[in-house]
């Protein structure tokens, strides 16, 4: 069950120390805060974890202080989406807000190469007017002799680059808690020069133990790519694990599912579940092309089988699009042949901006209906 206090209520105020005094008294029910910090006010919700399928709501939510009651009856419990749910669906990060009624790109290295390709790509992303990027400098490979990344020896370069040119958050993958630390303490020592959301990948969706250690901590967002081969439920329940240790800003991404039912491109796209993670959740959804595709195959339109799927994903909702480009595809450590290049950027950019414009104008044809009287 949760409570939602009225917005800004004095948490010193008499009326606050009454309503907590009463629900941490409650019998077999535990009592789990949680502050939603907006631009013009402060939510406070109240979870009630334990044995609350006696309590009567509509009590609970005659309570001085208290705004309204939900009572929760899916599994995924803090970010899930629950009967009668509006509330917001939005968090800030470093000055941009992710939420799923906007979108952003984050267009870049799959894996850093060089320094001079990384300067390639963020100058490139902010002649485009783009505040986000992704660069990889830890890779998860199948081949064990395969690059994996330069790891922590390429990050102060590329936080300092990415200051430079106006860079405000970088999508980089962990696979470990050491990785979190690493870029934690070389973040800091740059002086913060941009923000790092960390994206745990579809090998790691069920490693519980990486996901209570990026859900404990509070400084940085996670994009969690949908698991291997493993249904929308175990996934979503893996982003259940970041939050019920304490950190909301959380990002779900679909990448495709590995299946050859997909061939021949390298995943089978899973687009289609935009709208349903939306619905089942308050996550922000993110769409992968570039891992859902893997090649930069062309339809005879003219139009890259990359830009197609994109163009599925955003049709249907999409907050966020990560998708791989770099400046010279045939010297990519990481993923080449699937690589969109810098001379594409202003063109995909635009192609993106023309599907979203699309998106907005069918919610508000379906908003126009529902108004509609009978």
């Amino acid at each position: 069950m949760i409570v939602i206090l009225e917005p800004n209520i004095n948490k010193v105020g008499e009326t606050y120390r009454r309503l907590m005094d009463h629900l941490g008294h409650l019998p077999n029910v535990q009592v789990r805060i949680h502050e939603e910090k907006g631009a013009q006010q402060v939510l406070t919700e109240v979870y009630l974890i334990g044995d609350t399928a006696a309590l009567d709501a509509q009590s609970i939510a005659n309570l001085p202080g208290v705004e309204r009651v939900v009572r929760i009856s899916q599994e995924y419990r803090i970010l899930g989406r629950h009967r009668d749910d509006s509330r917001s669906t939005h968090f800030d990060y470093n000055g941009v807000t992710f939420s799923q009624d906007n979108l952003h790109i984050f267009a870049g290295l799959c894996a850093v190469s060089s320094r001079e390709h990384v300067e390639a790509m963020l100058k490139a992303l902010q002649q485009h007017g783009q505040v986000c990027t992704r660069m990889g400098a830890y890779k998860p490979r199948t081949n064990p002799y395969a690059f994996q990344g330069f790891g922590k020896d390429c990050l102060p370069y590329v936080f300092e680059l990415a200051g430079k040119y106006g860079i405000k958050v970088i999508a980089m993958e962990i696979l470990s808690e050491g990785h979190f630390q690493e870029i934690a303490e070389a973040l800091h020592r740059c002086g913060s020069p941009t923000g790092v959301m960390l994206q745990i990948g579809t090998r790691n969706t069920q490693n519980f133990e990486l996901l209570k250690v990026c859900g404990r901590q509070r400084e940085f967002p996670v994009l969690l790519k949908r698991g291997f081969g493993i249904t929308l439920e175990e996934s979503l329940n893996a982003a259940e694990y970041l939050a019920s240790e304490g950190n909301r800003k959380v990002i779900f991404a679909l990448r495709g599912m590995k299946t050859n039912m997909g061939d021949p491109h390298r995943n089978f796209v899973d687009f289609a579940h935009v709208p349903t993670v939306k619905r089942l959740t308050r996550m922000p959804v993110c769409i992968d092309p570039s891992h859902s595709v893997g090649t930069r195959a062309q339809s005879p339109d003219g139009l890259l089988e990359i830009m197609h799927v994109t163009a599925q994903g955003i049709i249907a909702g999409a907050n966020m699009i990560l998708v791989d480009f770099h400046p010279e595809p045939g010297k990519a450590l990481v993923d080449g042949p699937q690589a969109l290049t810098l001379k594409e950027l202003p063109y995909f950019i635009e192609d993106v901006m023309v599907t979203r414009a699309a998106y907005e104008k069918r919610v508000s044809n379906a908003r126009q209906f529902q108004e509609r009287p009978l």
